[in-house]
């Protein structure tokens, strides 16, 4: 039985007020005593060190973007410099009290960051962890290069800080030897096994996706926290709330398990600098007049805001480890608001006109890197000797760095640039993520399985239909193929709108609220951006997750991170990261205009995405198989006016034992010699339905081909079955402007041109907006939209009279009115 909460009106009705928690502000109080106890002398300086190491890096990148040379050395770089000059200690700070296994999530303004955590993790791992890391990693390109350089210095630790700089920099400037063989470049850099996750150059892009890491730590029980370090100016975002909504659930503590460990290990870092781009977020473009007050919005605890002076390492050190604390007791979310500024622009073509020097020069009065220098100085902890050396000392590490970055002896760019179309696709297959013991809540054979095993497996006795009671029909295939997966996979995790008690909006989960504990298959808010690019960063982080959008139109909510993000980061990684993703997506009908549209061709036009499209009870079983065992990101379309069908055109029907759909093949739904139809979804009805009529009319045999697959597909047997009917024709439900039957029918006319004897067809819905189900076959293709099609396109039917209009000449009509 489902747990609910029962809302009184009683309660709900009564006056009363809503108070808020104190938010503190720059709160921190230094005590050199304190703090000379605290951490020491050495790390002190190793804070002092670390600022020094981001300041010089990106230093040295303004000057090569600026003025094409540093000290000296003249090189060209062509690719972005988004700089944090300034904001140093602030990611220093944040990452002193980080461990490896803590993971941060970037902006395209990361470069501090990236160095901070990862020189964090490098003071913490042994020898023999960092030699491991870095002899294993790209197969120890970088270190192979660092060690040509001549860098020994003595200690390991020294060895993989070089490693980190050059391997750093080659990735910027977009070199193989670089952390993601230059797939990432500057504003995408990142190095997963010092827990440096992906950085986004999409404002604000990181809060979902961190928020789905924070996710995968706390399903799957693994240690650390998760930051996303995103801007001030990214609280304009959508996906940021949404974000915040989804990490601040009340269900991780009233319906989740106690032993996982309560609210999502989640910090919401913003780095306040006080800008967007050009636009003030502070008196111009927000309203909020402190950050840290927005964090009262979303929940009774506000988050545990706080505004921390990033001015102060020592600040920012002390706030995350209070943070980290808070955390550890399950009382997470939190959010951060660290004070910084950026001295430079925002990139260096930005001339800030924006802003007066006088406030540049009121906040470089201000700056953390001299006024931590004086403090150490102040306290005994160094001479301003010893920092100048360990600043020269540097200084000539990085020249070291970036001759060797720069070089194509040391450093070339990708030499087969074809590797790149390789790393669209990981194409793995992995039964499983994790050896535990999956978590449910029932024995496999116990759950609703053992009914719809029972169920006939063909839809069809004795030539008659069975009733959807007694046989399996398309939902209950998806069903048996999730909880497979779920049965197999400890790490797989399923969630989106109403998909727990509800069953589901077409009750494709109805009996996996009985089998699976909450934090495998749970409700998300209404929060379409957060429910993808959660799940991008749940896989990314290492388990398998499957996302339901209700209808295939609200794709348009959660855009980015279906184009940028879902379909990007294995590629950006060089395939370092895998995304074994699952995206449902239903084409709807009988609900209008925003709920009935199929935008398979809108994916398919992006690389990285696998699009499958099943339109059979046997298939939806067999290609979500397929996909869930996958390791690439695959949007799934399932048709709502299929949910209900029977499995009718494989012999034997659905098996009850587990098997895959090979991928990317098409299948012939029905033979024929004299015209080919293929389809996509469940226009493929409709095409069987022309075929007989066509057959017993005019005793033309079409054969009917199902396509299955989108993205990739296989188009021999199509090529095949051209050549042998010399004519085709294509439809779907997709709307006829931008199909991607016109895709298809461009592939096929170069393929095949010299088979054909009739122009390639294609049939889509109309292109309007989906009317009210009353007036749907008005819109979708009908049986006798393909045979008028064939008739007035391909081939004169004798004594055919066509009842709508296919014309050739409509096409013109129509692209002149803009329909």
């Amino acid at each position: 039985m489902p747990k609910c909460f029962v809302i009184d009106p009683k309660e709900m009705r009564k006056s009363g007020a809503i108070s808020f928690p104190q938010i503190p502000v720059n709160a921190y109080a230094s005590n050199p005593a304190a703090e000379a106890k605290k951490y020491g002398r050495d790390n002190l300086v190793r804070i002092y060190r670390d600022m020094v190491i981001i300041r010089e890096f990106e230093t040295m990148l303004d000057k090569i973007k600026k003025e094409g040379a540093y000290n000296g050395f003249v090189f060209t770089y062509k690719g972005p410099a988004h700089l944090s000059i300034g904001q140093e200690s602030a990611a220093v700070g944040q990452a002193y009290n980080l461990e490896p296994h803590d993971f941060i999530f970037g902006s395209h303004r990361s470069h501090g960051e990236i160095l901070a955590k990862s020189l964090s993790a490098i003071a913490k791992l042994n020898d023999s962890d960092l030699m491991g890391i870095m002899e294993s990693y790209m197969g120890g390109s970088a270190l192979r290069v660092v060690e040509k350089m001549g860098w020994r210095n003595g200690s390991v630790k020294e060895l993989a800080i070089t490693y980190l700089l050059y391997g750093a920099l080659a990735e910027i400037f977009g070199r193989e030897t670089g952390f993601n063989k230059g797939m990432g470049g500057s504003m995408h850099t990142f190095f997963p096994p010092f827990g440096v996750m992906p950085n986004n150059a999409i404002v604000g892009g990181s809060a979902d996706i961190a928020t789905g890491a924070a996710l995968y730590k706390r399903v799957n029980r693994k240690p650390g926290v998760v930051i996303a370090n995103i801007g001030d100016a990214s609280l304009g975002c959508g996906p940021v709330w949404e974000a915040m909504m989804f990490a601040a659930m009340d269900q991780y503590r009233t319906l989740w398990d106690a032993d996982l460990g309560g609210g999502l290990p989640m910090i919401f870092n913003f780095m306040d600098n006080f800008y967007g781009m050009g636009g003030q977020p502070q008196g111009e473009t927000m309203g909020y007049g402190m950050l840290a007050r927005v964090g009262a919005g979303v929940n009774p605890e506000a988050m545990h805001a706080e505004r921390v002076d990033g001015f102060n390492p020592l600040a920012v050190a002390d706030a995350i480890e209070r943070k980290k604390q808070i955390i550890a007791e399950g009382r997470g979310p939190v959010l951060m608001d660290t004070l910084t500024y950026r001295f430079t622009g925002h990139s260096p073509s930005d001339p800030s006109s924006y802003r007066i020097k006088e406030e540049v020069d009121l906040w470089l009065e201000q700056d953390a890197l001299a006024a931590y220098a004086k403090y150490l100085v102040e306290n005994e902890h160094a001479s301003e000797q010893s920092l100048s050396e360990l600043s020269t000392g540097i200084r000539e590490r990085l020249f070291m760095v970036l001759k060797a970055a720069a070089s194509l002896d040391y450093s070339p760019f990708l030499r087969n640039t074809e590797e790149i179309g390789a790393m669209m696709f990981s194409n793995g297959r992995v039964d499983r993520f994790d050896d535990r013991t999956p978590d449910v809540l029932q024995p496999k054979e116990e759950s609703r399985l053992k009914t719809t095993y029972a169920k006939s497996r063909f839809g069809l006795e004795n030539g008659k239909l069975l009733s959807k009671m007694k046989a399996l029909t398309y939902a209950e295939a998806l069903f048996e193929a999730m909880m497979h997966r779920f049965y197999e996979d400890p790490t797989m995790v399923a969630y989106g709108e109403d998909n727990r008690d509800w069953g589901g909006a077409f009750g494709v989960y109805r009996g996996m609220t009985e089998a699976l504990p909450y934090h495998r298959l749970f409700n998300s808010p209404i929060s379409e951006a957060a429910i993808v690019g959660s799940a991008v960063g749940y896989a990314l982080s290492g388990g398998r997750v499957v996302a339901e959008l209700m209808y295939c139109d609200f794709m348009g909510r959660a855009g980015d991170e279906i184009f940028n993000q879902m379909a990007k980061w294995q590629s950006m990684s060089s395939n370092v990261l895998k995304m074994p993703l699952v995206l449902r997506v239903s084409v709807g009908s009988k609900y209008g205009a925003q709920h009935s549209q199929d935008w398979s061709s809108i994916v398919a036009h992006i690389p990285g995405l696998k699009v499958m499209f099943p339109a059979t009870a046997y298939d939806a079983k067999g290609m979500l198989n397929l996909a869930l065992r996958g390791t690439d990101p695959v949007v799934f379309f399932e048709s709502q006016r299929l949910y209900n069908e029977t499995e009718t055109l494989v012999e034997g029907g659905v098996p009850v034992d587990y098997y895959e759909v090979e991928e990317g093949e098409p299948v012939i739904r029905r033979a024929g010699k004299d015209l080919t139809l293929l389809t996509v979804g469940a226009t493929l009805y409709r095409a069987l339905e022309a075929a007989q009529v066509l057959q017993e009319k005019y005793n033309l045999s079409a054969e009917v081909i199902d396509a299955r697959f989108i993205n990739p597909l296989n188009y021999e047997k199509i090529v095949q079955s051209v050549k042998k009917t010399g004519r085709i024709l294509l439809s779907s439900d997709a709307c006829e402007r931008g199909s991607f039957l016109h895709t298809m029918a461009s592939n096929i006319s170069q393929l095949a041109f010299n088979y054909l004897d009739a122009p390639v067809v294609v049939v889509g819905a109309r292109n309007w907006i989906t009317p009210p189900a009353e007036l749907e076959e008005a819109f979708f293709p009908q049986k006798e939209w393909i045979i008028d099609a064939i008739h007035e396109n391909i081939l004169p039917l004798p004594g055919h009279q066509a009842s709508t209009r296919q014309a050739a000449g409509l096409i013109l009509e129509q692209n002149k009115l803009g329909i």
